[in-house]
């Protein structure tokens, strides 16, 4: 004698419960600080500004779902730490990376 499927096609595994709020790796949702600040325009010469918190420990430019920076935000972030990195105002790599 053969099974059969359920009409979803699955394993017949009931589905999970959806999840409510945050859950586990949750909490609260992170605000763009450019926002809450009514920043205008990101200006490549404040480098000091974006050194510690939108950079990462390599060098990398931090995504936004680290830093919680809006989409327009975060475009005008990435082009201003790239045209501080042109102007040697902020660095390519990481100081630990360069002795190598």
């Amino acid at each position: 004698m053969m099974q059969r499927r359920s009409e979803g096609g699955g394993t017949g595994t009931a589905p999970r419960p959806r999840r409510e709020g945050r859950g586990e790796r949750g909490g609260r949702r992170k605000i763009c600080q450019f926002c809450h600040d009514h920043v205008r325009e990101i200006d490549y010469k404040d480098a000091n500004r974006y050194m510690k918190r939108y950079i990462s420990d390599r060098g990398k430019i931090e995504p936004r779902r680290k830093t919680g920076t809006c989409a327009k935000h975060q475009r005008g972030l990435s082009t201003a730490i790239k045209q501080a990195r042109f102007m040697a105002l902020l660095p390519y790599t990481a100081e630990h990376m360069r002795g190598m």
